[in-house]
């Protein structure tokens, strides 16, 4: 028998939006494992804290998070090794992961690595467009709406060409594209319908008009919906 590989949804910052399900697994797993950076814990596993007992092997997964990407398949091989040992002999892990395991989610990087090798279960969490949604007060569909979810990555032609026929949207991602995302938003009349929310339900949130933001982290979400 081998152990069961756990995508655990932490969600967007706030530790008393984890769910039941993860806490109590958070409290079972003999093994944790989260992406981190080259020193300290990271932010899913500062999320974590409180519910995590002493006495867990834990499994950093370091990576630099620089732009251009190019230590990430190193350190999710190196992980993903580690992971398997432990399966292998019979222990389940869990793997943390901010917001929602297969939104955007850093677990998919493992996934990709031991599916099918290993059985794998996924607790969902509170992914960071509802999370921005709630905290802004700002609804992001209703009734037959469509709603585009746009990484702020892309470029300016793909996301113009996802906004236009959607009633509302979601840009995540922002960080240093901030400029050009407002000026495209301001191109397509939309400017003023867009607030941004920033860290959501952390400490240190923001929730202001997309108009008025100057910098922005790239924990920060635009909501659109004229």
């Amino acid at each position: 028998m081998t152990g069961t590989l756990w995508g655990i949804g932490i969600g967007p910052g706030d530790p008393e939006l984890l769910t039941a399900k993860a806490i109590r697994l958070l409290g079972e797993l003999p093994v944790l494992a989260w992406p981190a950076p080259l020193d300290g814990d990271g932010m899913a596993r500062t999320i974590a804290a409180s519910y995590v007992p002493a006495g867990k092997v834990e499994i950093p997964i370091r990576l630099s998070f620089r732009p251009e990407r190019d230590d990430t398949d190193e350190a999710y091989d190196k992980a993903a090794a580690a992971i398997a040992e432990h399966l292998a002999a019979g222990r389940d892990v869990g793997v943390l992961c901010e917001g929602d395991p297969l939104f955007f989610g850093s677990f998919i990087y493992v996934l990709t690595r031991l599916r099918g090798r290993f059985p794998v279960q996924v607790v969902p969490g509170v992914s960071s467009p509802m999370a921005a949604a709630a905290m802004a007060v700002r609804p992001l569909s209703l009734l037959d709406d469509a709603v585009a979810i746009i990484p702020a990555t892309r470029p300016d032609a793909l996301i113009r060409a996802m906004l236009e026929p959607a009633e509302a949207a979601v840009i995540m991602k922002v960080g240093r594209h901030l400029p050009r995302i407002k000026a495209l938003l301001a191109g397509m009349g939309l400017l003023e319908s867009a607030v941004v929310v920033e860290r959501a339900t952390l400490p240190d949130q923001r929730v202001l008009a997309l108009a008025e933001a100057e910098t922005l982290s790239y924990f920060s979400v635009i909501l659109v919906h004229p």
